[in-house]
């Protein structure tokens, strides 16, 4: 590091954890957010403020006045334009040295497995169960550690899937593909506009755990948070020793 990132990261590197070995590690690290919406923002956010040297993010939509009430990356001036190059420009005025590839697409297939093949992390900010079920199976794939987030009216979530770990579950342990959970969009069902902040923050926090490899990750644990009464309580997740994604002969 030079004598600029040892000042701009300093807050880091007097954390014990973390020092300048971790982040090192941070700024060799490879990102991949999918959605630049109300949790991508506070992810990209923060991924780039820490200094992730390279930031993927993917979302097909243009920024829409009703995103600005939560989704925090993106500006007045933006509205009309794609959401990525609208999270682009905020990521580049906060810390110019990070290396943000903007992607105004929905990725899937072989597109997406290519993108999950070369992260460090994927962050899941997605709004349907559609895409989190093929980034799942991308990252289950290719064994990268999973942050998947979701908010919607006052209720948020948060769990690390990371098949690195024998044990860890995978989302469709959770969330079986073809089960009875339906989606539940915020334009329908409205959205407090701190929720998607809280649980993006955490899905930031939990991605830059995994990449400095500090503390102990929500792996196999599913937190969920009530902002009405801010009340948190943490599920333990089990891995589906059937399921169609993640197991193998032998488990």
């Amino acid at each position: 590091m030079n004598d600029e990132q040892l000042l701009r990261y300093s807050r880091h590197i007097l954390l014990t954890q973390i020092g300048i070995e971790g982040q090192e590690k941070l700024l060799a690290s490879h990102a991949l957010v999918i959605g630049a919406g109300g949790l991508g923002s506070p992810v990209a956010l923060y991924l780039a403020s820490a200094g992730v040297g390279c930031i993927t993010i993917c979302d097909g939509d243009d920024v829409d006045l009703t995103n600005l009430q939560r989704q925090i990356v993106h500006r007045t001036d933006t509205v009309g334009k794609k959401k990525v190059d609208s999270a682009r420009a905020t990521l580049a005025a906060i810390n110019p040295e990070v290396r943000v590839v903007a992607l105004p697409e929905r990725v899937g297939g072989e597109r997406l497995d290519a993108l999950a093949a070369a992260a460090d992390v994927v962050i899941d900010g997605s709004d349907n169960f559609a895409t989190r079920h093929a980034v799942n199976r991308a990252c289950v794939k290719f064994r990268k550690p999973l942050v998947s987030g979701a908010g919607v009216r006052f209720d948020g979530q948060v769990a690390v899937f990371d098949m690195r770990r024998r044990s860890s579950p995978c989302y469709h342990c959770l969330f079986p593909e073809h089960g009875e959970s339906e989606d539940v969009r915020c334009a329908v069902m409205g959205v407090f506009a701190p929720l998607v902040g809280i649980i993006g923050s955490i899905q930031a926090a939990e991605a830059l755990k995994v990449l400095t490899g500090v503390g102990e990750p929500l792996t196999g644990r599913l937190l969920l948070l009530d902002a009405l009464t801010m009340q948190t309580r943490t599920v333990k997740l089990q891995k589906d020793p059937a399921c169609p994604v993640c197991s193998t002969p032998g488990d």
